[in-house]
């Protein structure tokens, strides 16, 4: 049985669990999430969506965190 809070079957693939590797490289918090959605996109399904519905948002995901990222690079001020 898959344990959805503990270990779930879409992070749970990887030889390293991707929290475990972003918090071993204490990395800050937009590039872990560019890793989390990386990482789980293709794998985690979403209700209401089909499988590459829901990859694509979690693409897009990443996608934002790396636009936000830039944008405060930029000195932007919409991050």
């Amino acid at each position: 049985m898959s344990d959805a809070v503990n270990k779930p079957d879409h992070y749970a693939r990887w030889a390293i669990e991707p929290i475990t590797f972003i918090m071993k490289n204490d990395m800050e918090y937009w590039r872990g999430n560019v890793i989390k959605y990386a990482s789980r996109a293709g794998y985690k399904a979403k209700e209401g969506l089909s499988q590459e519905e829901a990859e694509i948002e979690d693409l897009r995901k990443a996608i934002r965190y790396c636009e936000m990222r830039i944008n405060q690079i930029l000195g932007e001020e919409e991050l």
